[in-house]
């Protein structure tokens, strides 16, 4: 089943919220596996439930299951913690491809159609062997042709996955785009915002470019917080667990006496910050306010790693705009009416897995 004639399935026969499965969410990457489970009360939603069960090195890499039985049992694990039978997935953004392009008619059917017949052109892979979701990014003139963003991926990609899942009991309601989760839990509904979204994990920081809460580009970086850690550990010859610790203590802020531990850690952020700044640039001096892509007007980080201390001032510094740390229950019931289980800190890295379970409240109520 093709990702649209999925995502059509699912949007058609949504269940009425009464009967919907509870609002759940799992996320599956090079670290582990980070799974939620949300609940909806007078107040709102908050978070029932929540889980992280790592992986080993090199189980998970680059978006491919290279351990299938550790995969399964990790799955297995966080979906008894969670009390999870079924989930929205997230689909690797390292194997995803965005694209642009117009398509006539006025109807999804008609756009998928139109695609699908120049496939080939719009995303690298073969097109019997790719599978691909669009949505609408605009209003074409009367009769003319509609603004689509479509994104594609390998069918053995989807199958993979979602046969691990079919293995570990869970029951996938519906595959999404790493980075279109991000940004349904970062971005409060209503902020329409250009938004650079900075996913700082353990070994890749992906970046998007969201506007109307649509990411319109994506990347990967292969460099991620870990390369924080070894830093560390080549610099004061500790553990890699003291290493994580003075990494979140020390962060990147200039202190009597840390010059050469400073030194160490900049030249690693100072390459993740090119890369950011590099793909920024380009955006923006091609946007306007008038045209299709408008600056970029702010940068929000996520992941694991986005808290270490001095980050966002350095990037800020740097990129031109302002840069904050993320806030994944943006779109959650008040604070005062909850207060969530993880801290500041380890929340951040559940902000896919947050998307994803949101992904059916959007459904429900219209909200996307």
């Amino acid at each position: 089943m093709s990702l649209a004639l999925r995502e059509r399935l699912h949007a058609a026969f949504a269940p009425p919220r009464y009967l919907a499965f509870p609002f759940s969410g799992i996320d599956l990457s090079a670290s582990g596996v980070k799974a939620v489970r949300l609940s909806e009360g007078i107040r709102g939603l908050t978070l029932a439930n929540y889980t992280e069960t790592r992986l080993q090195p090199g189980a998970f890499t680059d978006g491919e299951i290279i351990d299938r039985p550790a995969v399964v049992e990790a799955l297995k694990t966080a979906a008894k913690a969670t009390g999870i039978t079924s989930a929205n997935v997230a689909l690797p953004e390292s194997k995803a491809y965005l694209f642009e392009t117009t398509a006539q008619g006025s109807r999804k059917v008609d756009w998928s159609v139109s695609v699908e017949q120049r496939l080939d052109e719009l995303v690298p892979l073969p097109p019997t062997e790719t599978g691909f979701d669009i949505i609408n990014v605009g209003h074409g003139a009367s009769g003319g042709d509609v603004p689509i963003l479509g994104i594609g991926i390998a069918k053995r990609i989807v199958d993979n996955t979602l046969s691990v899942f079919d293995e570990a009991g869970i029951e996938v309601c519906a595959f999404e785009g790493e980075i279109f989760s991000m940004a349904r839990a970062l971005l409060p509904k209503g902020d329409t915002s250009t938004t650079l979204i900075i996913d700082v994990g353990k070994t890749t920081t992906k970046l998007a470019i969201v506007a109307e809460r649509i990411p319109r580009f994506a990347t990967t970086i292969g460099i991620g917080g870990h390369a924080f850690t070894l830093a560390i550990q080549k610099h004061f010859g500790v553990t890699e667990a003291e290493a994580r610790k003075v990494k979140y203590e020390n962060g990147i802020v200039p202190a009597p006496g840390n010059e050469d531990y400073l030194a160490a850690m900049l030249s690693t952020v100072s390459a993740i910050r090119d890369e950011i700044s590099r793909r920024l640039e380009y955006w923006q001096s091609r946007a306007s306010p008038t045209s299709a892509h408008e600056p970029v007007s702010q940068a929000i980080l996520s992941g694991g790693n986005a808290s270490i201390r001095g980050l966002p001032e350095y990037l800020e510094g740097s990129l031109k705009i302002p840069v904050r740390t993320g806030d994944v229950f943006a779109n959650f019931a008040s604070r005062d009416a909850w207060v969530p289980a993880p801290d500041y800190t380890e929340s951040l890295a559940y902000a896919t897995a947050i998307g994803l379970a949101l992904r059916d409240d959007a459904v429900v109520t219209g909200y996307a």
